[in-house]
């Protein structure tokens, strides 16, 4: 596996500042740093948007040139049809990331509309979500 995309959504931008309680004191930026030194192998790369077409728009560009995605739609995954499309029409595969256990939270955060089209779902590990994302991601391209 050469290249993946971390690919966050909405409100993650303020990781290690929004409800700590929830998603932890840790800013993204600085957990993608640890990421890439546990992974020096991989090409790594990070995009967030609070803008769903971005989101839409940057599956498109890396969807054929990349080895794999993994994508936290934060709130997008409850309501994003358009989203869940993006995945169907790109090659590379696509892990769904969940910082928080969302099956402990509101009902309506239940239902995701990614999943269906995604290789995989990781919820509830904290941060370290992102790490197994890899992992199975790794795994995947053994297989192949």
């Amino acid at each position: 596996m050469k290249k993946i995309l971390i690919m966050n959504g909405p409100n993650l931008n303020l990781l290690g500042v929004r409800e700590k309680s929830i998603y932890g004191d840790q800013s993204f930026e600085t957990y993608f740093e640890t990421l890439k030194g546990k992974y020096p192998t991989l090409d790594l790369h990070y995009f967030q948007s609070n803008s769903e077409g971005n989101l839409i728009d940057k599956l498109h560009e890396v969807g054929f040139e990349f080895d794999g995605v993994v994508l936290n739609a934060g709130a997008y995954t409850h309501t994003s049809v358009a989203i869940g499309d993006a995945i169907a029409a790109i090659n590379a595969p696509v892990v769904e990331v969940h910082i928080s256990n969302v099956h402990q939270r509101e009902s309506f955060r239940h239902h995701s509309y990614l999943s269906k089209n995604c290789k995989g779902v990781i919820l509830g590990f904290g941060l370290d979500s992102y790490r197994l994302a890899i992992e199975s991601l790794r795994e995947l391209q053994k297989g192949v």
